[in-house]
């Protein structure tokens, strides 16, 4: 969040909302299933490898929907269960303290829980092309999905 210039967060584990507050972020201890905002209060929502780590994604997505401005915009960055590095991670997750928790999403299911959750208008993004033990340089970004195995939705209220 720091390097983008994000201000402030939400963020449910202590220890890293402490990391977050170091870095120079104001941390709201809490959770995306019941996000610490008014209705229609902000203007855009950032969650980045987060979905596949909420306890109830339709819930988070629920809030999202409800605490931005009309026109405001959820982006949402995260692995596609059904690109060659969500595959890996999906058959290795016993072996990942940090994947073993996670649900992973295909971008079809993503888009349909945000569709259910009242957005409307995506723009999806794809990038690493790669096995990550290929990846030498910045790999490219290109429209769509189906190819890259990280994914971005940008999701209009």
């Amino acid at each position: 969040a720091a390097p983008l210039g994000i201000k402030l967060g939400v963020e449910p584990s202590k220890a890293m909302a402490e990391v977050a507050r170091k870095r120079g972020i104001e941390v709201i201890e809490g959770v995306a299933e019941n996000l610490p905002f008014p209705d229609e209060s902000l203007d855009y929502l950032l969650m980045v490898t987060t979905i596949c780590f909420v306890n109830d994604p339709e819930r988070a997505l629920r809030e999202a929907y409800r605490v931005l401005k009309p026109g405001g915009a959820l982006i949402i960055g995260f692995v596609d269960r059904d690109s060659p590095i969500g595959r890996y991670y999906e058959e290795h997750k016993e072996e990942s303290v940090f994947y073993r928790e996670a649900r992973f999403f295909s971008t079809e299911e993503l888009l349909e829980l945000l569709k259910k959750a009242g957005f409307r208008k995506f723009e999806v993004l794809q990038t690493l092309f790669h096995r990550l033990d290929e990846i030498k340089g910045i790999e490219p970004v290109k429209p769509g999905y189906g190819e890259g195995s990280f994914v971005v939705i940008k999701a209009v209220k």
